[in-house]
């Protein structure tokens, strides 16, 4: 290995290692909130049954958001561990290598159980379809990179950035949404929910 490829590969390693610290800090800083958001509510006992009903909703409500916390923060973390795997076209497996919708199942099946279809255009129809601005991580961006729609996918990790395995050549790494080669040839954004395997 040379020396700049072994550079390359340090720089990377330490960019993910900011980037899993911030999705953790970040993820723990939401808890926290929502945990101190929960304690700020009256004690059931001494509020009408209406105002226990709000309570209850909005109890429910706290304990689903941290779940979609949690579950965005698993597949980030999983799809981190695959930085510098080799691309290969129809690949599977991280051992043989993977090419972008390879990478997004590989991702999901281990991080939520979860099959997801095997290109990316029929990736581009499971889930919510959900706008640039209301991306989190965990969320799929799609790119039109072969002349057509939807021909390629990553999976957003936070701060303008995702994760994917880009060509032939290449190895699974980190981009900014904004640079211009993907800023001209975004597709759209999916969330799916952990389980889901349809789309909606």
């Amino acid at each position: 290995m040379t020396l700049r490829r072994s550079d390359r590969i340090r720089r990377q390693t330490a960019r993910a290692c900011a980037l899993a610290a911030g999705l953790w800090i970040s993820a723990s800083a939401h808890s926290a909130d929502l945990s101190l958001a929960a304690q700020d509510l009256p004690p059931p006992q001494a509020t009408s049954p209406q105002a226990q009903q709000l309570i209850s909703k909005t109890n429910l409500a706290i304990a689903r958001l941290q779940d979609i916390t949690n579950r965005a923060s698993e597949l980030a973390t999983q799809a981190l561990a695959m930085l510098g795997i080799n691309y290969r076209y129809g690949g599977n497996s991280p051992d043989t290598g993977l090419d972008c919708s390879g990478l997004v199942r590989y991702v999901f099946k281990e991080a939520w159980g979860t099959d997801l279809p095997r290109t990316s255009l029929e990736i581009s129809r499971v889930g919510e379809k959900i706008g640039k601005d209301n991306l989190q991580p965990g969320d799929l961006v799609f790119y039109n990179t072969l002349r057509r729609g939807f021909s390629h996918v990553g999976i957003y990790l936070g701060d303008g950035k995702f994760i994917h395995s880009p060509s032939a050549g290449g190895q699974v790494r980190i981009e900014s949404m904004d640079e211009s080669y993907w800023k001209k040839r975004f597709n759209g954004a999916r969330r799916i929910a952990a389980g889901e395997e349809e789309s909606k």
